[in-house]
């Protein structure tokens, strides 16, 4: 059978999520699992694999999305336990007092709060928290969702801790590891881990232009179709409090990719950044010169607005602020110490591990959970029980919290079983056993990987970002969408004789932006903010800063690719 028939087969399980979500409006609770069966159809009946490996594969994605449900439970416990407890109304509290300028409001909450919250959560966090405490001060509620998907890119490739890259990139373990094994040319990296950390350093780079370029383009356009001005002028008045913002974030941001891991660019960027540029507000730093509001709300169209007003809201406090914030602190701190080698407890956390070997009966099929290095257990767990302890709450207030953060696992849980089922048939396709891949076809990835190298040729790292984009289209998560395509890159980039780190890179950072046309995450903001129904409008401006995005991406890649880095690959 010719590749590009089997790219197309390949193919189809995507076009059936995406025609399923979009098209018909599905949850992906019900298209995921008809994706998966399309993979499976098209695992035994075309690739000719055995339908009890198939099987076998499918229990691996299981084990693997436990792996990532234990995370998102624990980003989800700590949020329920700060609302039920009073800290994220204090921290709320703390955050309606800074300035009265809604453009310095969107940056503080939607660009630098919102950052700190995926680097410590991620998995919808920002949207949950920074859109309603926007609409909360007055933002219409269309501007406060806009805002909040846009800005919920660039820290996305190291949200949760770095889970899309830690756990994202986890079925390229074998091919990277036999291209070390091979000496194979332009191979800087001698593990994993290097390779980990090499994708979190360069997906930085090509982030960093929009980290400065997207704040100010996002005040232009919130003034220009949500001021009573009609005008970008208003926007890029704050372009310097823009500047500032992103040079507070940056720094950080790069200290930490470059020199500790993929685990805390995020979370230190935003939690350090958050600090600075709320001082500076107070001081009057870089502050426009008179501020900025959206106009009397009688006269917003009624496009904006929803079920829930968005008149201001006033916040109490319930404790002191570093009370309130301690909680975040202590993450921040225990990862630090968790994840440094040299202090002793990284080692011995990840060693501790619950296996799954030769998985019904086939060898190559195995799977584990390293449960305590999870950051869903230490220290998301952890954390949401010593906060128990910090801010004294009673019994029936965490039980509701840990009651509230049960069942909201639910629709994750279905989704995200079968998403990751779906991957682990697609990279276990093209397993080199004659028994087991008769046809000796290549995997499902690899067939795509080679269909597309000979359309696009060495253009593909113009591309590359948009397929990551996709994946979090169709799946609502990067690190789903880098378990689906990390192997799709990493074959077109081998094939085209590309360098392979930026490519995965390019991946990575096309997995974050592609949260702003995530469909789970506009239906998931629209429901806080009232706007249910508005999704297609929502879209329909989103995609605009996500175009723009992947083409600044694109070029950057490019250049990578094939004009400063010749000598390191």
């Amino acid at each position: 059978m010719s590749i590009e028939v089997l790219a197309l087969v390949a193919l189809l399980p995507i076009l059936v999520a995406t025609v399923l979500m979009v098209g018909m409006r599905w949850p992906a609770t019900k298209a995921m699992p008809v994706a998966w069966l399309t993979a499976v159809a098209g695992a035994i009946l075309v690739w000719g694999l055995p339908a009890k490996y198939v099987a076998a594969l499918t229990l691996q994605g299981f084990v693997t999305a436990i792996g990532i449900l234990i995370i998102v439970f624990g980003a989800i416990l700590i949020l329920r336990t700060l609302q039920q407890s009073g800290g994220m109304e204090t921290i709320q509290y703390g955050m309606q007092n800074i300035t009265a300028d809604r453009r310095i409001q969107a940056i503080i909450i939607g660009y630098m709060f919102a950052a700190f919250l995926e680097g410590a959560a991620g998995f919808g966090t920002p949207a949950a928290l920074a859109a309603p405490l926007l609409l909360s001060l007055g933002f219409p509620p269309l501007a406060a969702a806009i805002i909040c998907l846009v800005f919920n890119s660039f820290p996305v490739t190291f949200g949760a801790v770095g889970t899309p890259v830690v756990l994202g990139l986890k079925f390229l373990k074998d091919p990277v590891e036999a291209a070390v094994a091979s000496n194979a040319a332009g191979i800087n990296f001698a593990n994993m881990g290097d390779f980990n950390a090499i994708i979190g350093q360069w997906a930085t780079v090509m982030h960093l232009a929009m980290i400065f370029i997207l704040p100010v383009f996002m005040l232009g356009f919130i003034t220009r179709f949500f001021g009573p001005e009609r005008s970008w002028k208003p926007g890029l008045a704050a372009w310097k409090f823009c500047i500032f913002a992103a040079v507070a974030f940056t720094v950080p941001y790069l200290f930490f990719a470059w020199n500790v891991g993929p685990e805390f660019p995020s979370l230190i960027g935003g939690l350090v950044g958050l600090g600075i540029i709320i001082a500076g507000a107070k001081a009057g730093f870089c502050m426009p010169s008179t501020p900025w509001d959206f106009g009397d709300s009688s006269k917003w169209d009624p496009e904006w607005t929803g079920s829930v007003s968005g008149g201001s809201t006033e916040f109490k406090p319930h404790m002191s602020q570093f009370k309130a914030w301690l909680p975040y602190i202590l993450i921040g701190a225990i990862l630090v110490v968790t994840r440094i080698p040299e202090l002793g407890l990284k080692g011995m956390l990840a060693s501790q591990a619950i296996k799954f070997s030769s998985i019904l009966g086939f060898d190559s099929v195995n799977a584990s959970i390293k449960y305590l290095y999870l950051p869903g257990t230490i220290p998301f767990v952890l954390v949401a029980l010593l906060t128990v302890l910090i801010h004294g709450m009673p019994g029936e207030k965490v039980k509701t919290a840990w009651s509230q953060a049960i069942v909201t696992m639910k629709n994750p849980t279905i989704a995200l079983f079968a998403a990751v089922a779906l991957v682990s048939i697609f990279r276990g396709s093209g397993i080199a056993d004659a028994a087991l891949n008769p046809n000796s076809y290549p995997s499902m990835p690899l067939a795509m990987a080679e269909a597309v190298a000979s359309i696009t040729g060495n253009a593909w790292p113009m591309f590359a970002s948009f397929v990551g984009g996709l994946g979090s289209f169709i799946t609502g998560s990067n690190t789903v969408s880098d378990l689906l395509f990390a192997e799709f890159q990493w074959g077109v980039a081998s094939t085209l004789d590309l360098p392979r780190q930026i490519i995965v890179a390019a991946q990575a950072v096309g997995g974050a932006m592609g949260n702003m046309i995530c469909i789970h995450n506009i239906v998931a903001v629209c429901a806080v903010v009232g706007l249910s129904g508005m999704e297609g409008a929502i879209l329909k401006r989103t995609v605009w800063p996500f175009l723009l995005y992947g083409l600044v991406v694109g070029v950057v890649a490019s250049l990578m690719s094939f004009v400063f880095l010749p000598g390191l690959f």
